[in-house]
């Protein structure tokens, strides 16, 4: 099995924790996967990753500034993109055009109409295309799967919530926070809902199955100045979203934050089944359920995630544990770096194709599509492009 050849597309914040996935990986099957380049429009941060991955690699990857230099240069046989949201579907197709398999960062195209372009191009080329979606795949989102779809400990999944309010007061001007691209929607495409959100859009398909439809509402209650090159600037996120989601099956969800609501803080993490529910204290509403997520059951002790965790290990056999927890890996980075990795090293499929992550952001932009509408819309009139009133300002924007 030839070394897979990995360049890394884009050198910031999220690239730090591909890059200890990766690391992970050298130091326990260092044959799998070598990283032979990095490619940043910011060279110095291309450059700086590169001295990192050498530290552990012992060879230092060609530094790149530009994909189309990368390409030429004819190393990279697979593209980790972890680039800001408005260059997934431009990085993953220029890459795609060469031959070169791809794992984008979640979410896997600014809009639906970009990553199904993705999804066309990758399927014309016969090119591997992976979402890099990495909760999924922690041991209390495997252990929670196994207790709502296989073990029949709780039964079958009835509904969720997943809310928190919170305040965070207005900054000062002189103290307002510096400007980056996530506040822009143009570049990121959205809030909370789409960002974070895509995380939790893919977890609750895992849990439940395929979402029907969704209601939503999506605001910006007060502006948030921030400051842009000695300039007054805005962050144009939502500071406050509430949807009710309807699955196939028949389970619903409530999912809510907001960060500008005075005076009572509160929040509750709780997955409900006929026999039980899961409830997390972590009070994080995009990437539970954490392992101290209790168990709960009338007349039953309390366990927690962590607790199952063993009695879910043992209901695996030896091609299933390594195929979910290769090394004993626990990190949902290292998890879907090695999946990748390991699928074009073999020819396999991946878990979260474009095709999966795809599914999962459409939930997200089933929401802003509601917000827009003032109408309850079903998820597939989002993935036709049947219902696009939210998204065609981007696709005009970027031409998609």
């Amino acid at each position: 099995m030839a070394r897979v050849q990995v360049g890394v597309v884009g050198c910031g914040g999220i690239a730090g924790a591909h890059l200890r996935g990766w690391k992970a990986i050298h130091e326990k099957e260092p044959d799998l996967a070598e990283i032979v380049a990095t490619c940043d429009a910011y060279r110095p941060a291309a450059e700086r990753y590169a001295d990192q991955v050498a530290e552990y690699q012992g060879s230092r990857p060609q530094v790149y500034g530009s994909v189309a230099e990368m390409l030429g240069a004819g190393l990279v046989r697979a593209a980790d993109v972890c680039t800001p949201h408005y260059l997934h579907h431009r990085v993953a197709l220029e890459c795609i055009g060469a031959g070169v398999a791809v794992q984008v960062e979640k979410p896997s195209g600014l809009t639906v109409k970009a990553t199904k372009r993705m999804i066309e191009a990758a399927s014309k080329a016969d090119v591997l295309l992976a979402t890099a979606e990495n909760v999924r795949r922690g041991p209390s989102q495997r252990t929670a799967w196994w207790l709502l779809n296989e073990s029949h400990l709780l039964g079958r999944a009835r509904g969720f919530f997943m809310q928190q309010v919170r305040y965070e007061p207005p900054a000062e001007p002189q103290k307002a926070p510096r400007w980056h691209w996530r506040a822009d929607r143009t570049l990121s495409a959205g809030g909370w809902v789409v960002d974070s959100g895509a995380h939790y859009m893919d977890t609750i398909r895992y849990l439940y199955g395929d979402v029907h439809s969704v209601y939503g509402r999506v605001e910006q209650l007060r502006p948030h100045p921030m400051q842009k090159h000695g300039l007054r600037a805005f962050d144009e996120q939502e500071d406050y979203f509430t949807a009710t989601i309807n699955f196939e099956s028949g389970a619903i969800g409530q999912w809510s934050r907001t960060s500008v609501f005075p005076g009572h803080d509160w929040v509750q993490c709780a997955i409900y089944a006929d026999k039980g529910a899961i409830v997390d204290p972590s009070g994080d509403i995009f990437h539970g359920p954490h392992g101290k997520a209790e168990v709960r059951q009338p007349g039953e002790p309390t366990r927690s995630l962590q607790d199952l965790f063993p009695a879910f290990l043992e209901t695996l056999n030896v091609e299933q544990r390594k195929r979910l927890f290769p090394y004993d890996f626990s990190d949902g980075f290292t998890l879907e770096c090695y999946d990748f990795a390991s699928a074009v090293a073999t020819g396999r499929d991946v878990e979260v194709s474009a095709e999966v992550g795809l599914k999962a952001k459409a939930i997200a932009f089933a929401i802003y599509e509601s917000a827009a509408t003032g109408q309850a819309v079903t998820v597939d009139d989002v993935l036709t492009g049947k219902v696009e009133v939210y998204q065609r300002w981007l696709n005009e924007k970027w031409g998609i």
